[in-house]
């Protein structure tokens, strides 16, 4: 189809991107810095919950056998009383996340089991699963970005079970302006969608905790190591995602080219009926390529490109066009 292009270049800002796999882990995940992931914590359970101190887990489970899929997880913590957490980054949309997710916390119930032990009586701890996502679910309400997800009872939307909680977080929908952060839960998630991009800490971030966070995000402070790992795996992560986009346009336009000459040739065929088959069949199948041009102009293709890659003139396109409006 059409040419390949080169993913933009790599940008680096002043401070770390706290959403990428590099930046998220070393911000949030280490021993000297788990104050910032337990300030996150508490504000996400807004009262419910009050977590003093946090110890790290590993971040691989293996199930209950030798050949049982490996689960790896961003981050996995305990608490003081003994409640887990796992928090998930994801960046881009993945088809079966949701049953990612509940997959990462099933093998991780399994792993609570005493291992060995006689006399258990099935009482497990707390077990949450906090996933923040650079995108948004399909089926999510359009005006909510917190999304706290338990078992209940379809008839009385009571809990059935509080011990397992999920909780997502849509960043892209999080859309409050610096002068409308009313709590500190406001200001993490403005810090998350936006670290990356500012310049400087923002007078409504510039509070305790905040400073911190971006003292340990200021890109100047990472040590050569520290700066070229960060470098190179968000590189890697851009490509990914530009490779991504560049797969579901490909798959945009195949759609949108078979269901615009399927539609077109049906409608085209019906009206031509009535003058005849032969005068049928070219006006059907001139409908299904010019609803074919249609889709390629609404996925973003200038006329020229959609009168390439149809082989039809740049006036069939514009006549296409000017019926879309």
């Amino acid at each position: 189809m059409s040419e390949h292009k080169l993913p933009p270049e790599i940008q680096i800002g002043k401070f770390i991107d706290p959403l990428s796999d590099f930046g998220f882990k070393f911000l949030f995940g280490s021993e000297p810095n788990k104050e910032l992931l337990i300030a996150f914590l508490n504000e996400l359970f807004e009262g419910r919950k009050r977590i003093v101190d946090l110890s790290y887990n590993k971040n691989e489970n293996h199930g209950p056998q030798n050949d049982f899929r490996r689960s790896i997880y961003d981050l996995t913590c305990t608490s003081q009383n003994g409640e887990k957490f796992i928090i998930e980054v994801q960046r881009m949309s993945q088809r079966f996340f949701k049953d990612r997710m509940v997959y990462y916390t099933a093998a991780h119930i399994h792993d609570l089991a005493p291992k060995g032990a006689p006399d258990w009586n099935y009482s497990l701890k707390e077990v949450y699963l906090i996933g923040i996502m650079d995108f948004c679910f399909d089926d999510s309400d359009p005006q909510s970005f917190l999304h706290r997800v338990r078992l209940t009872y379809q008839s009385t939307k009571e809990v059935f079970y509080n011990k397992l909680e999920y909780i997502f977080i849509e960043i892209p929908k999080f859309n409050k302006q610096e002068n409308e952060l009313e709590t500190d839960l406001d200001r993490w998630l403005f810090a998350l969608k936006h670290m990356n991009h500012l310049e400087k800490i923002p007078v409504y971030l510039n509070k305790g905790i905040f400073q911190k966070l971006f003292t340990i995000a200021e890109i100047a402070n990472l040590s050569k190591e520290e700066y070229m790992n960060y470098h190179d795996r968000v590189l890697m992560a851009q490509w990914d995602e530009y490779a991504q986009r560049e797969w579901l346009k490909e798959q945009a336009l195949k759609e949108g080219l078979e269901e615009g000459l399927k539609e077109g040739l049906k409608e085209g065929l019906k009206e031509g009926l009535a003058k005849g088959r032969n005068q049928g069949l070219k006006e059907g199948l001139n409908q299904g390529i010019k609803m074919a041009a249609k889709s390629l102009l609404l996925n973003g293709f200038t006329i020229t490109q959609t009168a390439k890659l149809l082989g039809v003139t740049e006036d069939f396109v514009q006549q296409a066009h000017c019926e879309m409006e």
